[in-house]
């Protein structure tokens, strides 16, 4: 789990995994959620380095109930996931990738994507349907093309790779490619076919303050179902 960043976007603060939510930190809840998932063993965690004694104090006075590691995140993501990569235990073989910015999407969705590698699959990533009409410009704002909706998705996280296929990607990629914002472009760059599953609606990736109230309307809804 990448939560090294800072988070410039949502304005002025902690690093962004340690922003609450519902008066819970960011990071606890998409920890809770991953380590919750019944094929999750270990979690791996790539904190700010700067604050990576805070997080390991944050996360030990939650009740996890998997294993969680902490190691210090780089300068990018791409760096964080390969020492988070390299921190696991030498017997996992399927790793899953998951933004500490997406705090609420379900331990469900994390099953869906390890069994998806467990039946055969390299590389898997859970996507919503695209409901806006996506059109591509150029840098002077002129449209150039509308794309057709119907092949577009939004990928999510958890993404799910077989264990040495991530590590030769990551190995293959330059260091700080812009144009990889994921794991799985990565893998896609290396000429392996990424398969999709069904994403979740509460998998939103939280980036800017109107996606804190969002997430928060969410959560407050989940508290509220499962109040007793």
């Amino acid at each position: 789990m990448p939560a090294a960043g800072r988070g410039e976007r949502l304005g002025l603060g902690p690093a962004k995994a340690l922003r609450p939510l519902g008066g819970v930190p960011m990071l606890v809840l998409a920890v809770r959620a991953l380590a919750e998932a019944r094929g999750v063993d270990v979690v791996v965690v790539a904190a700010p380095p700067d604050d990576r004694a805070e997080v390991q104090a944050l996360l030990s006075a939650y009740d996890i109930g998997t294993e969680v590691v902490i190691v210090s995140g780089g300068a990018t993501r791409q760096e964080s996931v390969r020492r988070a990569l390299a921190a696991l235990p030498p017997e996992v073989e399927i790793v899953l990738v998951h933004d500490a910015a997406r705090p609420l999407a379900p331990s469900e969705l994390a099953d869906a994507v390890v069994q998806a590698v467990r039946d055969g699959y390299d590389a898997v990533v859970p996507a919503l349907p695209v409901a806006d009409t996506i059109k591509r410009v150029d840098e002077a704002g002129r449209v150039l093309e509308t794309l057709p909706r119907e092949q577009l998705r939004a990928v999510q996280t958890p993404q799910g790779f077989r264990r040495q296929l991530l590590a030769d990607a990551h190995a293959a990629a330059p260091p700080a490619d812009p144009t990889l914002t994921d794991d799985a472009g990565l893998v896609e760059r290396i000429g392996v076919a990424v398969h999709v599953v069904p994403g979740h609606p509460e998998g939103l990736k939280v980036t800017r303050p109107i996606d804190v109230v969002f997430a928060e309307a969410l959560l407050a809804r989940r508290w509220a179902r499962h109040a007793p």
